[in-house]
């Protein structure tokens, strides 16, 4: 018998096949689906206002700090300046959500169309 002709195969597992698979399939250049396409534009139509908010909100809520504490610590010097201060950080903080609303809206008006043609064809209506 010739030894030339034996080889030897090995399978792995089917864990390690999933295991194999799964990490390909990271490798593959991924086209997006209409539904995926969907979700990611749902989820934009909030992304912008949300930044926007938090930032507005966030730079609001620190100059109420600053301000109550111009009229707490150095209440005989900027005891006025401090409750301008305050009361512009309290608009700020206020606007916060009106402002997130008012993008949000806007934003989902500007993807409506995009959205409802995605979801029609989803749906299989004409």
């Amino acid at each position: 018998m010739d030894d030339d002709n034996k080889t030897f195969t090995y399978m792995y597992s089917a864990k390690q096949q999933e295991e194999v698979k799964s990490i390909r399939q990271k490798y593959i250049p991924k086209e997006e689906n209409k539904m995926e396409q969907l979700r990611r534009l749902d989820k934009s139509a909030e992304s912008r206002g949300t930044f926007i908010s938090i930032l507005v909100g966030t730079v609001g809520a620190l100059l109420l700090g600053l301000g109550m504490s111009c009229t707490m610590v150095w209440e005989d010097t900027l005891m006025v300046p401090g409750i301008v201060i305050g009361l512009i950080g309290l608009a700020g903080v206020a606007l916060a959500y009106p402002l997130f609303q008012s993008i949000t809206k806007k934003q989902r008006e500007k993807l409506a169309p995009e959205i409802m043609r995605l979801s029609q064809e989803l749906m299989g209506e004409n």
